[in-house]
């Protein structure tokens, strides 16, 4: 049989030890990332060769290989937390909500507003929209002040302006009611006007030329963020781990055009922690590469020996051919299993043992009932 390869792999990653990612527990053997979008796969092995050389010519005389390597490379089309988190051996926080004794956990965000200047009682201010304001949760202290930023034009950065104090935002136009501040946190809600002064003419640190109506302004601040956001810390110490690692894909039979199912197996497989994140407004979109170190251990039914990747091949006639069980198809009733082309409707004890009865080639040919295969098919 000789086959041909022209399909992606599906790749299932399970851990060799109790993990946890984020709030996620996972047992050993649990499957805990799968990748089916996949671009690429590949396994390749290496070795190297030593030789003793000698005589004239020093030519080669006895060759000594060892060294041997096998890697997996998987390009993945897109990413996710968990498989980011194993690829580069990053932590995952996962905000939430602060319930009960628990304090919950926050993810603070930078974040920009391009707005508007407004002038009302010889002041400018800038209002924050209510689909913007709708539950957001703006950060104002002093480890985190709010600025604004006039800008040209063409949007790029023309005067910087100075901090922007928690008294200096307001839910009115009059800019007389300041908003609630609670803990360095200024919860929006989209029913509660918000508006940030800018300036005023009569400061000492402005003057009218600086900013005037009609102005944009750009407000950067940092926005608090609890269920529905997650953190990935990539620290210094912590790197990818080592997972049983199954591959499915399709090897394709020469002789038959059928597809057949392969799946390769690394029992004990180290991800690389080395990934790149290219980021451009043009040409194709970024892709994620696993690369994994192949290492000797025993796969989960065979503990007679180490291997560093097993192939497996399935042949789907061993079990049986043809799925007859659709009995609404013409050529399915009182059928179980396949019947040789050239015996249609015999009964023949050879045949029916025959894992390939249900194949044109290398099959048991059935004539009349008792003949052997080859001797129907050659027509003796």
């Amino acid at each position: 049989m000789r086959m041909g390869v022209r399909e992606i792999c599906d790749v299932v990653f399970r851990p060799l030890t109790a993990v946890d990612i984020g709030n996620q527990h996972f047992d050993a053997g649990q499957p805990v990332l799968y990748l089916d979008t996949a671009k690429t796969s590949s396994l390749e092995g290496a070795s190297t060769t030593v030789y003793a050389q000698g005589g004239k010519g020093n030519p080669r005389l006895i060759g000594w290989d060892g060294e041997k390597t096998v890697t997996f490379t998987v390009e993945d089309a897109l990413i996710s937390p968990v498989s980011f988190s194993m690829l580069s051996g990053a932590g995952i926080v996962k905000g939430r909500k602060a319930q009960g004794n628990d304090a919950g956990q926050k993810i603070y965000t930078h974040q920009v507003y391009d707005l508007v200047v407004e002038t009302a009682n010889d002041k400018f201010f800038v209002e924050l929209p209510a689909d913007v304001r709708n539950g957001e949760t703006i950060v104002v202290s002093k480890e985190a002040p709010i600025y604004a930023t006039v800008l040209d034009s063409a949007g790029g950065p023309k005067t910087f302006l100075s901090a922007i104090k928690a008294a200096e935002i307001f839910t009115d136009k009059a800019l007389s009611t300041a908003v609630t501040v609670t803990n360095s946190e200024i919860q929006l809600e989209a029913a509660d006007p918000v508006y940030f002064q800018i300036s005023d003419v009569d400061a000492t640190n402005y003057t009218d030329t600086q900013v005037k109506g009609g102005n944009t302004v750009r407000i950067d601040c940092y926005t608090v963020h609890t269920d529905g956001a997650q953190e990935i810390q990539i620290d210094a110490e912590s790197f990818g781990g080592y997972y049983y690692i199954e591959a499915d894909t399709l090897f394709r039979d020469e002789v038959t055009g059928q597809d057949l199912p392969a799946q390769f197996i690394i029992p004990r497989g180290k991800i690389q922690s080395n990934f790149t994140f290219t980021m451009a407004n043009s040409g194709d979109p970024s892709t994620f590469t696993f690369t994994i170190d192949a290492f000797p251990a025993y796969t989960k039914f065979n503990k007679s020996k180490k291997v560093m990747a097993a192939l497996q091949i399935v042949d789907p006639t061993e079990a049986g051919g043809h799925n007859y069980e659709d009995k609404t198809v013409l050529g399915h009733a009182n059928r179980s299993q396949g019947a040789d082309i050239y015996g249609e409707g015999v009964t023949s004890t050879a045949a029916a043992d025959n894992p390939y009865t249900n194949s044109i080639f290398d099959t048991a040919v059935s004539g009349a009932e008792g003949e052997s295969g080859a001797e129907g098919k050659s027509g003796e």
